[in-house]
């Protein structure tokens, strides 16, 4: 789980950088990714559907972000999307190609259902997370 942490920690501040954030802000996106990337992976392996881990990944994504918003004044999306881009299922969708390929259309097709799903799940967690923290946003005028 160290080991996850760190790495998450160091790809999600990446990202950050490469979307030009000052590195303070890198640095404090990079502990939310960390946090939430770690729990999904550790969901993951505790054979919590894919889905499901992506979906609490990015809801605890973005109620941290929404914390550290209100003690920081960070842009919240600033926070968010670096953090839940490290969450996107590549191998998931390499590997429906690569069976779509094949011809191995079972395979293929249930890879790259199980990485639609989880592609659904990351801006419904953070919807979620701006539902439960966010008074305006959650009512129509």
């Amino acid at each position: 789980m160290a080991l996850r942490l760190v790495a998450s920690f160091c790809g999600v501040f990446g990202f950050s950088i490469m979307f030009n954030s000052p590195v303070k802000m890198a640095a404090v996106a990079g502990c939310i990714g960390a946090v939430a990337n770690t729990l999904r992976l550790e969901l993951s392996d505790a054979q919590v559907p894919a889905a499901a881990a992506a979906f609490i990944g990015a809801l605890v994504a973005g109620l941290l972000a929404s914390l550290i918003r209100q003690q920081m004044g960070y842009p919240r999306i600033s926070l968010t999307v670096p953090s839940i881009v490290i969450m996107v299922p590549g191998l998931y969708m390499y590997r429906a190609v690569y069976n779509l390929g094949l011809n191995n259309f079972a395979v293929g097709g249930s890879w790259l259902i199980k990485a639609a799903l989880m592609v659904v799940a990351l801006p419904l967690g953070l919807a979620a997370a701006r539902i439960l923290t966010d008074n305006e946003w959650r009512h129509c005028n």
